[in-house]
């Protein structure tokens, strides 16, 4: 079995109870991605597209610390509290993955905090 590798890049805040990514093997899964700074603060409040901009170069920093970027992602997952938001979410989506995007879900649901509009996990194959 692959050796499971805790991805947790400096910048990025780690949670006590799980890590930003896990690397195993080829495999990168990074977990849901909020909008949240170091100090737990909203970054974008009222603001999907910019929530979802913060949290898509999250992810990014988190694949390239792995090792992979984000055309190695093939799947993502998104939770939106609202579908009056999923314009400017999926533009700013479009605009990380303008070609070929990754198979992607879209979930609307409540989330943890009120002000967080959007969360986003991903799952990327690092290149041979």
């Amino acid at each position: 079995m692959p050796d499971r590798v805790a991805i947790k890049p400096e910048g990025i805040s780690a949670s006590p109870f799980f890590s930003p990514a896990i690397k195993m093997g080829q495999m990168v899964f990074v977990s849901g991605q909020a909008a949240f700074d170091n100090n737990g603060n909203i970054v974008g409040q009222g603001d999907c597209g910019r929530q979802a901009e913060y949290i898509y170069e999250r992810i990014k920093t988190l694949l390239e610390a792995s090792g992979a970027s984000l055309e190695h992602v093939c799947k993502t997952t998104a939770f939106i509290t609202d579908p009056a938001n999923y314009a400017a979410f999926n533009e700013v989506r479009s605009r990380y993955f303008p070609t070929d995007p990754p198979a992607s879900s879209t979930v609307v649901t409540n989330l943890l905090r009120p002000d967080m509009l959007l969360e986003v996990e991903a799952i990327a194959v690092i290149p041979s």
